[in-house]
């Protein structure tokens, strides 16, 4: 994964990243990024040949009658009556669909697990509004069994994040759905790690109801700006500090001739600023909680004072009203199919949400689940805005549909290069339905993470099972 933060140099008209000009001095002794990377490995498997399946490619292309060829973890090829090699287990999908594993981006699985018991509520550090310096993944609990849950329901990848409590609530971490011992084997080979952040009525409400700061909208913003001019004034220590160290000339206390001539030492390393930091840097991926539409634009003003790019708006029940905006300056919208009215900010929600922030060109639509229940069906809850949008008069056909689960969900993660399509020389992460998946009736069938079945709705043997399921039977 990348360094905390290695400094970039940036385009002061443009804000583009030009080259890389060198690593941290902190960064190296010791290397805070490699202390915690992913030891992920995929499961062994054989090549698998699918065919006759209608394909939904993920990025827009539905391919009918088509095949599937996996091997080493990889997909290698798909397209017509493709050739298996010697010892490919061949699987006849006639009737049946393909898809890319589904990623959910909002997930709490492992930090609110279940059983949900007190014991087990680890997603929100409500210590202090802003706690950037604590990551989610310290929290996961690997046998949470909505793990297994949720592979049932074909998510192959998802992004665990802490709560919506604080301000800046600390990193979230995009996680493989496999079972394993520990988090570090569950985490996403160098997958960025994202930023929660929320604004609205939660950290207001939580933190205004103790008589603290913020108490109000106006005081979470300026919670936000604070901790960034933080954040860039500790940048800028940081730079001055390796500046030094390549001009020794300029690295001395003192007047020339004085004899206070030692080196300054670096700063101290804050691992608060060090989070927010990476965020200026474009190295790790900005996530918000957000429902209405006059707070999306105002965070996206925040962005815009501090020159960091918000991946993704999460909730966000209005984001109907400024999609042509979202789509402009390159902004997801991570959303749920129906939900709304539950609190103010969510009163003025309407169910072609999606729909409407789908249409721009350039635009990035995804739905997620901030559920342990809802990400068993985000089939489902894609089909629902589907139905939604018939209802007046946009058609929406299933390929689109699936970049809302697929493509768009590993673009906002920053892992789209290795998964999210059904292309050559991506993760193998693959789903075979039953039918339509975004019928009502759809089952996931058979479910590969890098080419390796690991839920097969017929075969028990191949079924995530867990002790903290009291009372299910497990088959001999």
């Amino acid at each position: 994964m990348p360094k905390p933060f290695a400094w970039l140099a940036i385009s002061a008209i443009a804000g583009t990243v030009l080259a890389a000009a060198g690593t941290s001095a902190w960064a190296q002794t010791p290397d805070a990024a490699d202390a915690w990377d992913s030891t992920y490995q995929p499961i062994a498997s054989t090549p698998t040949l699918i065919r006759n399946a209608t394909v939904l490619v993920g990025d827009g292309l539905r391919l009918d009658g088509a095949d599937l060829l996996m091997r080493d973890g990889l997909i290698v090829e798909v397209g017509s009556s493709l050739s298996a090699p010697d010892g490919t287990t061949q699987i006849d999908a006639t009737g049946k669909w393909l898809t890319p594993g589904l990623i959910d981006v909002h997930s709490h699985l492992g930090v609110y697990p279940s059983p949900g018991a007190r014991a087990h509520a680890d997603g929100n550090e409500m210590t202090s509004p802003v706690t950037p310096q604590v990551w989610a993944e310290h929290s996961v609990w690997p046998q949470d069994p909505g793990f297994g849950a949720a592979l049932a329901g074909g998510v192959t990848t998802l992004q665990i994040l802490p709560g919506s409590g604080n301000l800046i609530g600390g990193r979230g971490v995009t996680l493989k759905n496999v079972a394993a011992e520990s988090y570090q084997a569950m985490k996403f080979p160098d997958a960025p790690h994202g930023l929660k952040m929320a604004c609205g009525e939660n950290p207001k409400r939580f933190y205004g109801g103790k008589g603290q700061a913020p108490m109000t909208r106006m005081g979470n913003v300026a919670g936000y700006r604070a901790a960034f001019q933080e954040a860039v004034e500790y940048r800028e220590a940081w730079r001055r500090h390796e500046s030094r160290g390549q001009n020794p000339s300029t690295s001395r206390r003192g007047s020339a001739g004085s004899g206070n001539e030692n080196r300054q030492g670096p700063p101290k390393r804050d691992l608060r600023m060090e989070t927010l930091a990476a965020v200026l840097e474009g190295e790790i991926m900005v996530h918000v909680h957000c429902y209405r539409a006059d707070e999306m634009a105002v965070m996206l003003d925040l962005a815009r004072e501090f020159d960091f790019h918000i991946a993704a708006f999460h909730h966000g029940v209005e984001a109907y009203k400024l999609a042509d905006r979202l789509a402009q300056e390159n902004v997801c919208g991570a959303l749920w199919a129906d939900w709304w009215g539950f609190k103010m900010e969510a009163y003025d929600g309407i169910v072609e949400n999606i729909a409407l922030v789908d249409r721009p060109e350039g635009s990035c639509a995804i739905v997620h689940s901030d559920s342990a229940e809802g990400i068993q069906r985000l089939n489902q809850e894609a089909g629902k805005v589907m139905g939604h949008a018939a209802a007046i008069g946009m058609d929406i056909p299933p390929q689109r549909a699936i970049r809302w689960l697929a493509e768009n969900a590993a673009r906002s993660l920053g892992i789209l290069e290795r998964t999210g399509t059904l292309e050559a020389g991506k993760m193998a992460d693959v789903v075979l339905w039953n039918r339509d998946p975004f019928s009502v009736y759809a089952q996931a069938e058979l479910v590969f993470i890098d080419g390796a079945l690991l839920y097969d709705r017929n075969d028990p043997r191949r079924q995530p099972v867990t002790d903290f399921m009291l009372g299910q039977e497990v088959s001999p």
